[in-house]
């Protein structure tokens, strides 16, 4: 006898393999984006070039060897530029190592508590505001070096400060030619994927960065250029003075900033990846766990924080790469080319460099996203738009907080969906419910409650059947209600949502001496039960309920003596002779049914 083999042994895998020769030259076009991408975010960080290279050399050998992603590209971040040049600013570069080390120490932890697929639980409106709100000030603060100038500081200084800089530019020739470096390579940016042929497989950056070298090298231009000192000098681990600073809460607000939003980055970086192949898909937990042994080495040679890139990544898919060997290998040769030839390094205007990042700011803004998110959703566009001008105006922690602050109030508004009709009807003042019915609405229960109280009507009836989901404010407010104007000696009848309950199947009997037209002339008297159908087989008297029939067990605390009284007088008044010698009785009080307090119209 012999066993049929299991659908997975049957089935063969289809593991994609590269071929060398591919994955070779997939890996010199991401090293030829990544060379300017990371000694650019490095001077725009506020830190020495050397450090940016140091962060894409570990993207490459070290996030770029782990399991998690197959085709995702880590290295030093635009996202993260204002973010670190903020804390450099604030802390100083010594202690930049110990903030990413510890970033990175914590996105290891995440990773194992198996956290990765928590940071796709963030509103998309929230995502693309905190994009933004990254390119904006970007573009900003690059607008300076692109002409040959510093910044003043802040995002909003920066954007003030624009025309005094334009100013300034016109009437310094050599600012006006680095400006004019800047412009092309910004241009250059959008329009080399128009270029037909081969030669679009070239990066843009590449090329901008010939024609700025080119042209710093021409007799009587003095544009400046990036200073570069020895890799191996440049690295800065942390010390104990370094590691002191972590009593400091500032400090740790800013790990947890930059864990935060690392981490985000680079899992919705690889989630915008996996859409651009039909290879294996990212398995986030190890992803993070790689990006957080990335940024822990980073931290102890007191490099710039690491994250997943896109315009990396998806150069690395355009180029054809299949498995991890392309971008491991890039950082192989951004390790080489700093190390062999640094003095090509020096050759770089700053400029150069400035508009590529001037371009990477734009791409992150997306100012299409606006207008689209507008017709799809205006308020996730108000939450989007909040997000972007509270991270300008203050800072990124500060505006993601707002954001998901926002986008959490959005949906709770939204869930809280109420339909609430009031009318009179004969001497019943009705409100009916529907919905959920939470304290974001409870105003609108208020003011329903209080037009049925002074309609003047000696009964009210309150319909919650229904209510899909009734919070503890909105019960409070309708039971104090109701308590209030029974004490006023008003007929209160309380209809609440709830599982329907079924009569036993003794109840399934001829009541004796019960005319037919006594039921029917409660109906007429007190209508039927809302969206709470009562199912009577064909062979049940048209009297009593059959054994199927739904028994509604509504608002069960017992009747103040008083009330109760009066009530069971008046009922004995209204349907006395209908009842015989039953008078002043419930319906169904018989054989051990539910007797007054389980009545309808409490």
């Amino acid at each position: 006898m012999t066993s049929s083999p299991s659908p997975s042994s049957r089935a063969p895998k289809t593991v994609p393999k590269g071929d060398l020769a591919t994955e070779i030259t997939a890996s010199l076009v991401v090293f030829l984006v990544a060379l300017p991408l990371c000694i650019g975010v490095a001077v725009a960080s506020g830190v020495p070039a050397e450090l940016g290279i140091i962060s894409g050399v570990i993207g490459g050998l070290v996030v770029g060897a782990a399991r998690g992603s197959t085709l995702q590209v880590s290295g030093p971040a635009a996202g993260l530029a204002a973010l670190v040049a903020e804390t450099v600013l604030e802390y100083g570069v010594a202690m930049l190592g110990v903030i990413v080390l510890f970033s990175g120490l914590l996105q290891i932890v995440l990773g194992l508590v198996r956290l990765g697929r928590f940071f796709q639980a963030i509103s998309l409106a929230v995502v693309q505001g905190m994009l933004a709100g990254i390119g904006l000030p970007l573009m900003f603060s690059q607008a300076y070096p692109a002409m040959d100038a510093k910044a003043p500081g802040t995002p909003l200084e920066n954007m003030a400060g624009v025309p005094g800089l334009l100013a300034d530019t016109f009437s310094d020739p050599q600012a006006l030619i680095a400006a004019g470096l800047g412009t092309v390579t910004v241009v250059l940016s959008f329009l080399w994927k128009k270029v037909p042929g081969p030669v679009r497989k070239v990066p843009a950056a590449l090329v901008a960065v010939g024609i700025g070298i080119a042209v710093a090298a021409l007799p009587g231009v003095e544009v400046k250029t990036l200073q570069v000192g020895n890799l191996l000098a440049s690295v800065d681990m942390p010390g104990p003075t370094q590691f002191a600073g972590l009593a400091d809460v500032g400090i740790i607000t800013a790990i947890l900033t930059f864990t935060v939003i690392a981490s985000a980055e680079s899992l919705f970086t690889a989630a915008a990846v996996d859409r651009m192949h039909d290879g294996p898909r990212t398995r986030y937990n190890p992803e993070l766990i790689a990006q957080g042994a990335g940024n822990t080495i980073a931290g102890l040679l007191g490099a710039l924080p690491i994250t997943a890139v896109v315009a990396r990544s998806s150069a690395n898919v355009q180029a054809g790469a299949k498995t991890r060997l392309s971008r491991t290998l890039h950082g192989l040769w951004l390790l080489a080319f700093a190390l062999l030839l640094p003095q090509v390094l020096a050759l770089i205007p700053i400029s150069v460099l400035a508009g590529v990042l001037v371009h990477s700011g734009w791409k992150l803004f997306a100012p299409e996203e606006f207008p689209k998110m507008w017709r799809q959703d205006r308020g996730e566009f108000a939450v989007m738009t909040l997000t972007t001008l509270v991270i300008v105006a203050t800072a990124l922690l500060e505006g993601v907080l707002f954001g998901l602050a926002a986008g959490i109030l959005l949906a709770a508004v939204r869930m809280s969906q109420t339909v609430i009709r009031q009318h009179v009807e004969d001497d019943t003042a009705k409100v009916v419910m529907a919905g959920n019915a939470t304290f974001l609405r409870l105003p609108q229960v208020i003011e329903a409650l209080e037009a049925a109280a002074e309609a003047g009507k000696p009964r009210i009836r309150l319909d919650l059947t229904g209510v899909t989901h009734l919070d503890h404010a909105c019960r409070s407010q309708v039971e104090e209600f109701t308590a209030q104007q029974r004490g006023k000696g008003l007929r209160v009848e309380l209809l609440m949502p709830g599982p329907a309950k079924r009569l036993p199947p003794e109840a399934d009997r001829e009541p004796e001496n019960v005319p037919d037209e006594a039921p029917a002339r409660a109906g007429a008297r007190l209508g039927p039960l809302p969206r709470r159908p009562v199912t009577v087989p064909a062979s049940a008297s048209a009297g009593a309920p059959g054994p199927t029939a739904e028994w509604f067990y509504l608002d069960t605390t017992p009747m103040p003596e008083d009330f109760a009284q009066r009530y069971a007088e008046e009922y004995a008044q209204d349907y006395g002779s209908a009842y015989g010698s039953d008078q002043g009785r419930s319906y169904g009080e018989d054989e051990g049914t539910p007797g007054p307090s389980y009545d309808y119209f409490r």
